[in-house]
């Protein structure tokens, strides 16, 4: 059972734990970290989601991530999940976004790598490919019916910035 803490709107703790997969009553919400990875080089890491995951089966988003555990702020997560998911490990993250859904604050981090693009790992149940592409490549990707498509409202303020 994973157990994520409560959180009120504004961000502040709410003093309650929530448990993955029951519905998160009104008023509260939990803490998502998205990590957008760029290469040294200028290229973006891809991954594809597993084809058995019950959200966006089999498509690409240009994060790792995942839901913050009890006790772990959303940087802490961030750092834990591109390990997870990747097998990057990053010494510093950008924040780049903070938004929220009916019942999640999302926290996008970009980590600026040097790592071997040879060298992702993926996590079983979770990720079932990668790939590395240009930034005009990962712009246009970005557009299709490949890729999950609410990640890319989410960062559309780093979009901007990148265009």
């Amino acid at each position: 059972m994973e157990l994520w803490d409560g959180y009120r709107e504004d961000g502040t703790l709410a003093g309650c734990n929530l448990v993955r997969g029951e519905v998160i009553p009104a008023g509260l919400f939990h803490l998502v970290s998205e990590i957008i990875v760029r290469h040294e080089d200028g290229m973006f890491l891809l991954m594809q989601r597993d084809l058995e995951k019950p959200n966006f089966p089999g498509l690409y988003v240009a994060s790792a991530g995942g839901s913050a555990l009890i006790g772990e702020g959303p940087y802490d997560a961030a750092i834990r999940e591109l390990k997870e998911e990747t097998g990057v490990e990053a010494k510093e993250l950008e924040q780049i976004y903070r938004c929220k859904s009916k019942d999640t604050i999302y926290h996008g981090y970009l980590c600026k790598t040097n790592c071997d693009k040879n060298s992702i790992k993926l996590e079983k149940g979770e990720t079932i490919s990668y790939l590395w592409l240009r930034k005009e490549e990962f712009l246009e990707f970005i557009e299709s019916d490949q890729y999950m498509q609410s990640h890319k409202d989410r960062m559309m303020e780093y979009l901007d910035m990148i265009r």
